[in-house]
This record gives C-alpha cells, sequence and structure tokens, in this order.
C-alpha cells in the first residue's frame, strides 16, 4: 500500500494522470481557507507574543544577580542565546504543523510530572544548596532549574514510551466528541467508490458533518495504483467523488488525521467501528460484511443498499405490472426482466414471451440488503408489445 503521508512528503504522484492527491482532493471550499487562514492568524500572533515574553525574560535573566558578576558581551550572549532557542521553538512548530493529541498530552503531562519531582527535589536537597552562612547558595537557582529541566525530560520520555500501557493507570484526557452536529457520518471506501454517496449529499438528505478517516484515503489510494484495470478505475472514480465532496461549500467535509488508541495493527473495517465508537458516529458504508461487524458492536449503519431499496417503487401481491422480459430464468417456464431501477421480475410462464412486453401480476417481493427480487405470474402480453 502507498502510503498517503509518504505520497505527500515525497512528491510522489498519482501515476494515471502524473496530478498529486491534493489536486484530486481539491483546495478545500471557501469556508475552509478563511478558517484557516483565521488559525494562522491567531498562531503568528501567539509566536508574537511568545517572542516577547522570551526578550522580557532574558532581560530579567541578564540582570540578575547571577550574571551581574559576567563581563561584557556574555550577558548579552545569554540574551541573544535566549533569543535564538524561542526562535528555534518557533521554527520547531511551523516545521511539524499536524501534532498528536496523545503526544501532547505525554508533553504536558510530564512537564507536571518533572516541575513537581524537581520541586520535591530541590525542598530534599536545600540543606547541600546552602553557603558557609547558612545563606541559599547563588548557585541553588542554577541547579534547580538544570534539575527541573533534566526531570521533565525523563518524565515525558518515560510517557512518550509507555503511553500505550500507562493509559491503564493514568487516565488521559481523550475528547470522544471533536466534530460538531449530532453523530457524524463516517465513510468507508465501498460508499464512496460506489458513487451514489455524492448525488445523495446534495440532495441535502445527509446534514450532519461527514468524516473521512485519513486511512480510507490510503486504501483508496492503493487501489487506484493497482495493477488490475478495474481496481484502478474504481480507485480514481473514488478519489473524483472526495473531490466533488470537499469542493462542495454546502457540505461539511472533513478528512480525520488521528488515530483512535488501540487502532494499531487492525485492518480497514475495525478502524472504521473503533472511530465510530470513538466520535460517536454512524458509518454509511455499502458493504455487507461492515454492516455486520458494525452492528455486532452496537454501532450504527446507514446502507446505501438498504436506502436505495426504501426509495424503490413497492409492490404488493395482487398488483399489476407490464414488464418486458429479456431473458429465459433459472428455472423451468421462468421470463425474467427487469425495472428501471434495476430490479429483478421472475415471471412463471413467461419464458415463450422473452423479447416481449408482458403484463403479469405479483405475486411475492423478496426484499434484502443485497436488493430485491420481484415474483410474478404471466397474465398476457401486453397491449403496448
Amino acid at each position: 500500500m502507498v502510503w498517503l503521508s509518504n505520497g505527500l512528503s515525497q512528491g510522489v504522484r498519482l501515476s494515471w494522470q502524473a496530478r498529486p492527491l491534493g489536486e484530486w482532493l481539491g483546495a478545500g471550499p471557501a469556508k475552509h481557507r478563511k478558517g484557516a487562514a483565521t488559525l494562522d492568524l491567531a498562531l503568528w500572533i501567539l509566536r508574537g507574543v511568545f517572542v516577547a515574553v522570551a526578550a522580557g525574560l532574558g532581560l530579567s535573566i541578564i540582570n540578575s544577580p547571577v550574571l551581574q558578576e559576567l563581563r561584557d558581551p556574555w550577558p548579552w550572549v545569554v540574551f541573544i542565546g535566549i533569543l535564538a532557542g524561542s526562535g528555534l521553538v518557533i521554527l520547531f512548530d511551523v516545521l511539524l504543523p499536524r501534532k498528536r493529541i496523545e503526544l501532547l498530552s505525554c508533553i504536558y503531562f510530564g512537564i507536571v510530572v518533572g516541575l513537581f519531582l524537581s520541586y520535591v527535589l530541590s525542598l530534599a536537597l536545600s540543606p547541600l544548596l546552602l553557603d558557609a552562612d547558612l545563606k541559599p547558595s547563588k548557585y541553588a537557582p542554577v541547579v534547580q532549574v538544570l534539575m527541573g529541566v533534566a526531570l521533565c525530560y525523563i518524565c515525558i520520555s518515560f510517557l512518550l514510551q509507555t503511553k500505550d500501557d500507562f493509559r491503564f493507570i493514568i487516565p488521559y484526557v481523550e475528547f470522544s466528541k471533536e466534530v460538531k452536529g449530532n453523530r457524524p457520518y463516517i465513510l468507508d471506501t465501498s460508499v464512496v467508490i460506489d458513487g451514489r454517496l455524492a448525488d445523495i449529499v446534495e440532495t441535502h438528505i445527509f446534514d450532519n458533518q461527514l468524516i473521512m478517516p485519513r486511512f480510507v484515503i490510503q486504501e483508496l489510494q492503493s487501489i487506484a495504483d493497482s495493477n488490475d484495470r478495474l481496481r484502478r478505475a474504481r480507485g480514481r472514480r473514488g478519489l473524483d467523488i472526495l473531490n466533488r465532496l470537499r469542493n462542495n461549500e454546502k457540505v461539511d467535509f472533513k478528512i480525520y488525521d488521528r488515530e483512535v488508541p488501540g487502532t494499531e495493527n487492525q485492518p480497514v473495517d475495525m478502524k472504521l467501528v473503533m472511530l465510530a465508537k470513538h466520535l460517536d458516529g454512524k458509518i454509511i458504508t455499502g458493504d455487507y460484511n461492515l454492516n455486520k461487524v458494525a452492528r455486532l458492536h452496537n454501532v450504527p449503519v446507514i446502507n446505501l443498499n438498504d436506502l436505495a431499496n426504501a426509495l424503490k417503487p413497492a409492490f404488493i401481491p395482487g398488483e399489476s405490472l407490464d414488464i418486458k422480459l429479456i431473458k429465459p430464468g433459472e428455472e423451468f417456464g421462468q421470463g425474467v426482466g427487469y425495472l428501471d431501477d434495476g430490479t429483478m421480475v421472475v415471471i412463471e410462464n413467461g419464458r415463450d414471451y422473452v423479447g416481449k412486453t408482458v403484463h403479469a401480476t405479483v405475486t411475492s417481493v423478496l426484499q434484502t440488503s443485497a436488493g430485491r427480487m420481484i415474483f410474478g405470474k404471466f397474465e398476457r402480453v401486453a397491449e403496448s408489445a
């Protein structure tokens, strides 16, 4: 599988038309671009405030008693070093725009624990940091700072390496509702490749937010890069449907980049189910097996095939219909025809009238998630035939 993240970072292009995936997904509607511009402005304001605070902190440090004994230009070297450090922090933030919430939780929690431990340890070591007059040594603040930095680093490193096991001991704060609206809809691969979703969304039947997981896009790209011509065409159509949804300003469409804890090395179907439970959403699919798996885990599912069947004209036993028979059936004497919506109609005693339009009476209707079949009994050849 060609991973999307690697493709974006290394400039890998989709093979069939040498177009980057960003062109297939589009630049997004205007409201998303405006929101991104507002967020960028807020981030740069925050970075400016951070630099100002760092400059003030540098001035206070060079004017502290610890550095008053240093000769020029060392105090200003320290000041410039502090500003350079703040610049490196901002550069790191710009180069890594997407940060995972579990990593940030580890960092924040590690800093809190590290500062608490450094405070306790500094109290325990305070008798050792006294000068000859039993007063705090002038080097005590420096020792406390170095000790705090070291303990914060150790705590953050420990949490990053044990976050999957540590979650059961320390309850990290997890946002189970990260999207607006009631019960967002999570899309799977089959429903995007199907193509009907874009037409249904444009009728405004689905007003909730549509969530497209990143791992589903990765699966779509792997299908689009397949050597099999049919699979490649299906993958292309799926990416075109995503492009169509994203560029529709009336559709609340979001690509979900984060990975739900516990979904590592899970198949795509299980990742979808766990993501739907995490976001308290519903899965939109046309996959019969995913439908069963999701219901087994008590996850609501919207099956497009069920929706399409519900919108088909209803027939009850005893009603009449005219149908053109196009081929003989599997059983003796049967003729088979199709309605305009693709519903198969099996007519008893209709084999002799293949190629003609007959008038028949409905005897039974078989309805399943895979489709619907209508069984009827031949009455006569239709007058229009």
